[in-house]
């Protein structure tokens, strides 16, 4: 029996070996699940945080477009010192308002300039939350948001004096007042005359002081300008926290929001309620295949899509800078909305995401007209920014009302649309009723260049932005062209006829000789430039930030017109094809010291900047396979999951909604009108889920990195031989299903 016992001892040994072997490689065993990674998992707020040559993206913490934002001032992810913490961005690269920072070191007049040193690995970065080591001081800060709150959590190391630095970044009078050794209020001047509010409350009670003369004294008030005030805890303190509201309308205000968001939470629950809500947000579009670093450049931009714009009602009230009083509205009022940058893809995107968060914001606009006289493009807190060149508005609206969203104003935004386009002027940087150059531009169908070296007569032109002659021309040619649609649709006829021939007005620019858009003075005749390189700087004479080459394609809303100025197909496939292969003629310094804004180079075509966005697409009217081609290459060149990752300005979500169009395998071509046509999707199965209840999807069947040539589509099974399909399709929960492969199928998508 005995040799029995042992077999049956080291059969019994053996599976409790193989038993404890699979309870430890369990996770990797073939057949098993991996855990699913949470999309919130893929972004990354430091994606971009080193631009190219001008402004970096920030990781700005935030809830969607709400009004708190928060980033650490510094310059950029290179900068190894912090100079303060702000309660809350205004504007999106306009501005912040109520500094503060914490210190360990004896008060002193010194301490408020003095910079915080971090260590970039011990700083923590998400949509929601922010945390970074002084390492200096040791002093830990944590951050999180609410809507119109805000959350700071202080960890100091033994020191003697543990202290809250508060300054302001405004010129403007401000006030700070201890109301006791607990709560603390304060008005900043924001833009010369708009005072924002805030109310907060710290964890434990301190001593207060201000600096009054440039002097430091005991006190808990202090009103002026460039004023500071400081709170001192017990040197026992470990953490502090300090938690606030703000407010556009009154200090009362700001403290009833301080008690309907804050008051009764912790740290731990507000950051809770952030990660909810973005993870909610970024849930809403499901994708599957894709490399790791492909879905943390996707969610990153798609995370940014929401920074902008911001909505500012509190209880049915708005402070509006459009006509300097607090208004009353049940709906949402928005700002900070810059539509150059924003209505080609930005706008297009949260028609599809939310559009009735879009209709409000487009409603917004209406009330903005009203209050002011004119609808803006740029309206952000103060009002109507001046700021770029066109009435892209427009635009907007027409792709709004034509995808079914119309819970707006629609006669009202109409009028202030035609307004617009009758009586003010489209100089750039400029706003208020037309000028002799708008008269000229009305009557002759182009906007009139300077000769070169010719002395500006114009008091209102621009003297840096200059009159960006062709470029105006363009741009007003798009938008008169939305403007004509908009009166079609809606109908009124005559409107529509008057409209519709502005619309033609790119053509007077065309130089059929030189192919090539190129400027005309005022008695009509040509003038000699180098449409690559002449213009002054950024081609700001002729053109916008770019040269000829970029606005050579600036006719989305009438590409088959383009194409028989360029006297064919052919031509104009060639021409996209010189485009990208173009040199400069010069060296890269040379170039770039006029025109700073054409980065993301490949040839002529430059990835980082807005108007360049729609031209890869254009192969769709040619030769769909060579879309592809360059767009899966823009995509992997210049939209790295790095902090080099953006290859422009991104602008608070302007350049990411290209990013996530392109990568989901669609782009709006034409806002206006109600399609969209196909790239190159990076995943296998794109998934949006639709606030109608439905789905649309894009499978991509055997997409990778080397298989991005589509070699057939189905559309809801039935076959699809053009690059294109409609808003209505997509909507009502489609399909697009594609075949990709290594190698074009030169034949799909090419038009019999």
């Amino acid at each position: 029996m005995k040799p029995r016992s042992v077999k049956i001892q080291a059969i019994f040994l053996f599976l409790v070996v193989l038993v404890f072997c699979f309870s430890i490689y369990k996770p990797f065993a073939g057949n098993s699940i991996p855990p699913v990674k949470s999309n919130l998992e893929y972004i990354d707020p430091t994606i971009g945080n080193v631009g190219q040559l001008l402004e970096p993206t920030r990781p700005t913490v935030h809830l969607p477009n709400q009004l708190i934002r928060f980033t650490p001032q510094r310059k950029d992810y290179l900068d190894d010192q912090i100079s303060s913490f702000p309660l809350t961005i205004v504007s999106h690269r306009l501005g912040q308002v109520f500094s503060i920072k914490p210190s360990i070191k004896k008060i002193s007049i010194e301490a408020w300039q003095s910079k915080m040193t971090y260590d970039h690995d011990l700083e923590i970065n998400r949509p929601w939350y922010y945390s970074t080591y002084l390492i200096d001081d040791g002093i830990k800060v944590e951050f999180t948001a609410g809507k119109k709150t805000g959350y700071y959590h202080f960890q100091f190391p033994q020191a003697n004096d543990k202290s809250i630095l508060f300054d302001v970044y405004n010129d403007g009078e401000a006030a700070w007042h201890f109301i006791s050794p607990k709560e603390i209020t304060g008005v900043e001047t924001y833009h010369g005359d708009i005072k924002v509010y805030m109310y907060g409350t710290f964890s434990i009670s301190g001593t207060t002081g201000v600096v009054e003369n440039n002097k430091l004294r005991s006190g808990s008030d202090i009103t002026g300008k460039a004023i500071k005030t400081y709170i001192s805890f017990p040197s026992s303190t470990k953490e502090v926290e300090l938690k606030y509201a703000i407010s556009y309308i009154s200090a009362a205000q700001a403290k009833k929001n301080f008690n309907a968001e804050i008051r009764n939470k912790d740290f731990e629950t507000v950051s809770s309620n952030g990660e909810k809500i973005w993870s909610r947000t970024m849930s809403q579009i499901q994708v599957e295949g894709g490399t790791e670093a492909q879905k943390r450049s996707f969610y990153t931009a798609l995370y940014r899509c929401y920074e902008r714009a911001v909505n500012i009602t509190e209880d049915s009230l708005y402070y509006s800078g459009f006509n300097n009083k607090i208004n009353k509205d049940a709906r949402p009022f928005y700002v900070d909305d810059w539509s150059w940058d924003t209505y080609l893809a930005l706008h297009p995107l949260r028609m599809i995401l939310n559009p009735s968060v879009e209709e409000d914001m487009l409603q917004s606009y209406v009330r903005q007209y009203e209050e002011s006289g004119w609808m803006p493009t740029f309206p952000v807190l103060f009002g109507d920014h001046a700021c770029m060149n066109g009435f892209h508005s427009s635009v907007i609206f027409l792709d709004a009302y034509r995808k079914g969203l119309k819970n707006f104003n629609v006669e009202k935004a109409y009028e202030g649309l035609k307004k617009n386009a009758t009586d003010a002027t489209l100089l750039p940087w400029c706003n208020g009723n037309k000028t002799s150059l708008d008269d000229f531009y009305h009557s002759k169908g182009y906007f009139p260049a300077l000769p070169v070296d010719e002395k500006e007569t114009v008091e209102q032109v621009h003297p840096f932005e200059k009159r960006q002659a062709v470029a105006v021309t363009l741009g007003a040619s798009y938008d008169d062209w939305a403007l004509s649609q908009f009166a079609n649709d809606l109908g009124k006829k005559e409107d529509n006829e008057t409209f519709a021939k502005r619309g033609m007005n790119y053509k007077n620019l065309w130089s059929d000789q030189k192919q090539f858009f190129l400027p005309k003075d005022d008695k009509g005749n040509w003038i000699n430039i180098d449409p690559k390189f002449d213009g002054g700087l950024g081609g700001r004479d002729y053109y916008d930030e770019n040269n000829g080459w970029t606005y050579l394609w600036q006719v989305q809303q009438d590409v088959p017109g383009l194409i028989n100025l360029m006297h064919g197909k052919k031509l104009f496939e060639e021409r996209l094809d010189q485009l990208f292969r173009e040199g400069l003629d010069r060296s890269k310094y040379d170039f770039w010291h006029k025109f700073p804004d054409a980065t993301g180079l490949v040839g002529q075509f430059s990835m980082g900047n807005e108007p360049s966005f729609a031209i890869p697409y254009l192969y769709n009217f040619t030769s769909p396979w060579k879309a592809q081609k360059h767009l899966r290459f823009l995509l992997d060149v210049w939209f790295k999951d790095n902090i080099f990752g953006i290859p422009g300005d991104e602008d608070g979500g302007g350049m990411s909604a290209f990013v996530v169009f392109s990568s989901m395998g669609f782009y709006p071509l034409t806002p206006g009108i109600p399609a969209y046509t196909i790239g190159s999707p990076l995943f296998k199965k794109v998934t949006i889920s639709l606030t109608n209840g439905k789905k649309f999807t894009v499978v991509a069947h055997n997409a990778s990195v080397v298989n991005k040539y589509i070699q057939s589509a189905k559309f809801d099974g039935a076959a699809l031989n053009t690059p294109w399909f409609t808003h209505k399709q997509l909507v009502n929960g489609g399909t697009l299903e594609l075949e990709m492969g290594p190698k074009p199928n030169k034949q799909w998508g090419v038009e019999q």
